[in-house]
């Protein structure tokens, strides 16, 4: 059996778990790998990692030993069942107060039942999101632990040297127990589905609204990226726009334009429907890639209702529509980060966690998907006031919106002129308006609910929290109510 020297043990050599396993040998960590097929351990070992000082292990005992008290073991694995048949594996390997670490994308309520199981068995345990793809994870990830707090002083010096970095400060902080860091992480990937519709959608009214070619979208991604739209996401749409394939033609055009997802999207979105948040840019984001997978039946609805031709555009008209553009992705971006942080409000209410706000952005400033220097104003909203209620209510987004509402409204008009989607523009908008509506069309559906299913109703006349109940039909129109107190 291996000498116990090792700081930590990683299963799963996939891209990430290798990348994130040079990532800690770089800072001085010494580390143990197992794979289920002994060869791609043998063939990681045999290159750099090797040389690093990594060290291959080929049976689970053989990890567990090589492993320095407290045992730290970081799965790298599948989400869902895989993550559980290891966990099952190893357990009778550790000993009490030893750690498992998941640092794959797995729903947060299973890292809440994963963290109060193993507690019962004396095991410490961390789901953690790791965003930032094979780069992030190889260079510094955004890192995201959540779990048991009796394992953050163990895991924070590794987590916190190999993530990456915002000035001097790590993206990578203790996020809070049971599930928090997956559900975190979840909302991350909500919210990158939200920019990259967002992104998706601008360029096709570029592309096909204004008839500009791939390299004019690239010019106006690489300009945009130099101010308040500075992103990760930006940037590599401006370079995907410059890639050829061998025909010299937009590589990009040759893609089949259908999305596909893996599920955090989803996950999302079903929980802002049980919390009671309106995601709606977030969901239709969602919906949008499962229309886009439904390419043959779309094929299909194209012949039976063809698109009438592009409404042409003047170069100066042009400039005009470009600008719009820019300012409803800018907005609506607004929106999607507004509604993200509603959603972890929501859920640290309901699950009673203390969650950092300031913090969560300072994550995302460095390493993830969805890095931006949009994100520091978030930072500096919470730091200002942390029990802030809503991000729209801030100054700095107060300004940000209302300069840009008139060509957000000028950009889906657009849209809609040259019959080109933008769900999740229109969706943003639409939000923003129910916002900031003191009134809107509810009382109507409550009148409605009672009126067939007795679901009673409050008015403005009385206070909150009475509710009243109309005979709708023997009333014959006239008001004759029951009050309800709740």
């Amino acid at each position: 059996m291996s000498t116990a020297t090792s700081d930590i043990g990683l299963i799963g050599l996939a891209v990430m778990g290798q990348n994130l396993v040079l990532n800690m040998a770089d800072h001085g960590f010494k580390v143990s790998v197992y794979n289920r097929s002994p060869e791609k351990t043998q063939e990681f070992i045999a290159g750099e990692a090797g040389e690093k000082g990594v060290v291959g292990t080929y049976s689970l005992e053989e990890l567990v030993g090589s492993l320095k008290a407290p045992r730290k073991v970081m799965l790298m694995v599948k989400a869902g069942a895989v993550v559980d048949s290891f966990i099952d594996m190893i357990l009778p390997l550790l000993d009490k107060g030893d750690i498992i670490i998941d640092g794959g994308n797995s729903l947060y309520t299973d890292s809440t039942r994963r963290t109060q199981a193993l507690a019962d068995k004396g095991i410490l345990f961390v789901g953690s999101g790791v965003s930032g793809g094979e780069e992030g994870a190889r260079t510094g990830p955004s890192i995201m632990p959540g779990g048991n707090p009796a394992a953050w002083p163990a895991v924070k010096p590794i987590f916190q040297a190999i993530s990456a970095k915002s000035g001097d400060e790590a993206c990578c902080d203790w996020v809070g127990p049971e599930g928090a860091g997956h559900y975190v992480k979840m909302v991350h990937n909500g919210i990158e589905y939200g920019d990259m519709q967002l992104i998706a959608e601008s360029y096709q009214l570029m592309r096909e609204g204004l008839g500009m070619s791939a390299d004019e979208c690239h010019e106006i991604f690489a300009e945009w990226n130099k101010g308040v739209l500075d992103s990760y996401l930006i940037e590599i749409t401006a370079n995907i726009l410059t890639f050829k394939d061998t025909d010299g033609a937009p590589l990009v055009d040759k893609i089949l334009d259908a999305a596909g997802q893996k599920g955090t999207g989803k996950w999302t979105g079903i929980s802002s429907l049980d919390l009671g948040i309106p995601l709606t840019l977030i969901t239709e984001s969602v919906y949008a890639r499962c229309l886009s997978a439904l390419k043959d039946e779309r094929g299909v609805a194209a012949k039976i209702y063809p698109r009438q031709a592009a409404v042409a555009v003047s170069t100066e008209e042009k400039s005009r529509i470009l600008q719009a553009i820019h300012d409803a992705l800018y907005a609506s971006k607004i929106i999607s980060y507004t509604q993200g942080y509603m959603l972890m409000a929501q859920a640290a209410k309901e699950f009673s966690w203390d969650l950092n706000y300031g913090g969560i952005a300072l994550m995302w400033r460095g390493g993830c998907i969805i890095r931006s220097t949009f994100l520091g104003e978030i930072k500096a909203a919470y730091d200002a006031e942390p029990n802030l209620q809503n991000l729209l209510q801030t100054s700095f987004f107060e300004k940000a919106i209302k300069s840009s509402e008139a060509n957000w409204r000028e950009a889906i008009i657009f849209g809609i002129r040259q019959q080109i989607p933008t769900p999740a523009l229109s969706s943003a908008l639409a939000f923003f308006d129910g916002y900031r509506s003191a009134v809107v069309s509810a009382n109507l559906l409550q009148a409605q609910r009672d009126y067939f299913g007795a679901h009673t109703y409050e008015r403005i006349d009385a206070p909150r929290g009475e509710y009243f109940h109309t005979d709708w039909i023997a009333s014959g129109g006239k008001v004759s109510s029951t009050t309800y107190e709740v």
